[in-house]
């Protein structure tokens, strides 16, 4: 095998990468971050001494629904949200998606159009673009450079007919923080429901779910130091999500199947705990990530991505000029110890350019050079300063290569 497939095979997995003797260092926390301890530690018993189904009468299904039912309790309060407005889900994509096909349902006879960004999750184009071959008309709004989105660019894009409007409140790829709040009132003045992905947002940025105003927003847990495989929905009363599972009365009767109790309690707490020391873990990633932005931009032909200054804390994604793909420095960095990402975990194995960058106006060529890195309160300052080292070197060792991914 040349040296040109195996890079790109390893970013998608077929080949094993090992850094013999090389400690690790984790920065790649948009697509997903460690359990904390406290979130492990209050998932624990529920896998074996509180084992119970939430939906049996007995001792053990009663403390298993005690705790579903706590846990509730404490997403809506992160939140900003009541009890009943929050349902569990498997994660950001099944609350996008039953988002977007509740509103729908849920306003069938005011019209059939929706509104959109470019650069939103797959999780919301995908569906939006199943909802097209349904008779729903989709308007997609472009982002200016910076990956934002006005409320007058919103608002002349609203029509009498419009059902829904769907923007994230925190992008992937570009870690630009979008003004939900002004969009979501744009919204509404044109009787239109309003979701946001906000599965990059919560426990990293204040999302307060009143103050913003929106009628539906999506979270999963894996991104705020909570298990995989759990998340939640909150749909403001009086509206209630159409059913989306069916078979049972669980989550209130709207998503049929036995409760992952274990999950929703490690997401409770790792988000209780996220939104609690958010202040303290902001100042230290943000000190983190400046100093990483200021030495990666010193680099000839570097550039970050996204707005500089309304973006998630620890967030830095550069393209750089000359470098033909960025599976060659992620592959690179993997060798020298170091976890990045091209941006969207979800596609980091394709070819294509990050749709995203696209969107922000970047060519083709320079937008498939993009890296994230994404930090938590985890990394260190030395971290930063093994990163600041090789980085720059791995970059210009990836110029000189003449290869090209096919």
């Amino acid at each position: 095998m040349g040296r040109t497939a195996e890079l790109l095979f390893c970013v998608m997995g077929l080949v094993k990468m090992d850094a013999p003797n090389v400690k690790r260092i984790y920065a790649d926390n948009c697509a997903t971050t460690v359990v904390s301890e406290a979130a492990l530690a209050a998932m624990m018993p529920y896998f074996r001494e509180c084992f119970g189904n939430p939906s049996a009468i007995y001792s053990y299904g009663q403390e298993a629904k005690k705790a579903l039912e706590g846990s509730r309790r404490a997403v809506a309060d992160a939140l900003g949200a009541l009890n009943n407005e929050i349902y569990f889900t498997s994660g950001g994509t099944e609350g996008d998606n039953w988002a977007l096909y509740s509103a729908c349902e849920l306003r069938a006879k005011k019209g059939r159009h929706i509104i959109t960004s470019a650069i939103e999750h797959k999780a919301v184009l995908g569906t939006l673009e199943k909802m097209r071959s349904r008779g729903f008309e989709v308007t997609v709004l472009q982002p200016d450079s910076r990956g934002q989105i006005t409320a007058a660019q919103l608002s002349a894009a609203l029509r009498c007919d419009t059902v829904l409007v769907s923007i994230m409140l925190a992008n992937n790829v570009a870690g630009t923080v979008l003004p939900v709040k002004e969009l979501c009132a744009a919204a509404h003045e044109a009787g239109a429901l309003f979701h946001t992905d906000a599965v990059q947002a919560a426990a990293h940025i204040p999302v307060n779910v009143r103050e913003l105003g929106v009628d539906m927003l999506s979270i999963s847990a894996h991104k705020f130091h909570g298990p995989k495989g759990v998340g939640a929905l909150f749909c403001r009363l009086p509206l209630v999500p159409s059913p989306y599972i069916t078979g049972g009365g669980q989550e209130k009767g709207q998503r049929a199947g036995t409760e992952n109790v274990s999950g929703v309690v490690g997401m409770a707490a790792a988000l209780s705990e996220g939104v609690r020391d958010m202040a303290a873990n902001t100042a230290h990633i943000q000190a983190l990530r400046a100093a990483l932005v200021e030495q990666t931009l010193k680099i000839p032909g570097a550039f970050l991505t996204g707005d500089p200054e309304r973006r998630l804390p620890g967030h830095a994604s550069f393209v750089f000029e000359g470098v033909k793909h960025s599976a060659y420095v992620i592959t690179m960095l993997n060798e020298a110890g170091i976890c990045a990402s091209s941006g969207s975990a979800c596609s980091a194995s394709s070819k294509e350019a990050p749709h995203v960058l696209t969107a922000l106006g970047y060519a083709d060529d320079i937008a498939r050079s993009a890296v994230r890195i994404s930090l938590s309160h985890y990394n260190t300052a030395e971290e930063i300063d093994i990163i600041n080292e090789k980085l720059p070197r791995i970059i210009s060792e990836v110029r000189a290569k003449k290869e090209t991914l096919v």
